[in-house]
């Protein structure tokens, strides 16, 4: 009798953090089909938005993005609503999970989780707008300085919007999830994962790693990858920094106790 009620005890601690996570996840998924709702409304307006790199790299009064489907249209609409709601509802997704897990964490874990998860939407949105603002007019304009025309023959771009809009998503998410390289770092020194020594003697691997990821991650040409690799690195020897920034403030501040401690 004794190991059941141990065990109805322990199972009524998971049935509770399983109906509180089911409560959170219904409570995202809410926020999730209302944002794509409201997202999906005004789809034609984000995609203009989403599209004005590629009108001003053409020449003035030129350009277009045509369809070759019927619903081609429709479900570029339906990804820019989808691409929209995640955008709008992920301060609130993370909120929900943040309140989840914070209750079961000691408060200098607290402490030391809240500085990544307010540095990661920030890193985010810092490399999002590095590739609208400066690598997708770049590189726009690199491609289309192919037209021409051969052997009598006009070469004109003519993009459609399906195509236009995934390669949109992939350098806006590309370049936002790679600038949160700095968080990742400091989150596995800060957990004893890696040390800031080992990163340090790797510097050469990390050079032949960051330009693979950028030609991995970018379209090919050299513009768009140098744009991607160059940041990068900077933002691995700016890791290395704040590591380096925090051991010295650690030791600093254990010596200060080691030193009141003799005092006393």
């Amino acid at each position: 009798m004794g190991i059941l009620r141990d065990i109805d005890e322990t199972q009524a601690p998971l049935m509770e953090h399983l109906v509180e996570l089911r409560t959170r996840l219904l409570r995202s998924v809410f926020v999730l089909a209302i944002a794509f709702g409201v997202c999906f409304y005004f789809a034609d307006q984000i995609l203009a938005f989403l599209a004005r790199p590629l009108a001003e790299a053409f020449p003035p009064g030129q350009g277009r993005l045509v369809y070759t489907k019927l619903y081609e249209v429709f479900f570029v609409e339906m990804k820019v609503g989808l691409f929209g709601a995640f955008c709008v509802s992920f301060p609130f997704i993370a909120n929900q999970l943040w309140a989840f897990v914070a209750p079961g964490l000691y408060a200098k874990e607290k402490k030391a989780l809240l500085p990544f998860l307010i540095a990661t939407p920030i890193f985010f949105i810092a490399g999002a707008s590095l590739a609208y603002f400066v690598v997708m007019p770049t590189a726009f304009r690199f491609f289309l300085g192919f037209q021409g025309s051969a052997g009598g023959l006009p070469i004109e771009a003519l993009p459609s919007a399906g195509e236009y809009l995934s390669l949109v998503m992939q350098f806006i998410l590309a370049f936002g999830i790679s600038f949160l390289l700095p968080v990742l770092l400091l989150l596995l020194e800060r957990a004893g994962l890696v040390q800031r020594a080992t990163l340090a003697k790797a510097r050469a691997y990390v050079v032949v790693g960051v330009l693979a990821l950028a030609a991995v991650a970018t379209p090919p040409d050299p513009g768009s990858q140098l744009i991607l690799a160059i940041p990068l690195y900077l933002l691995f020897e700016g890791s290395l920094l704040v590591m380096l920034i925090l051991q010295k403030r650690e030791k600093r501040a254990s010596g200060d106790n080691t030193e009141s401690s003799e005092v006393a």
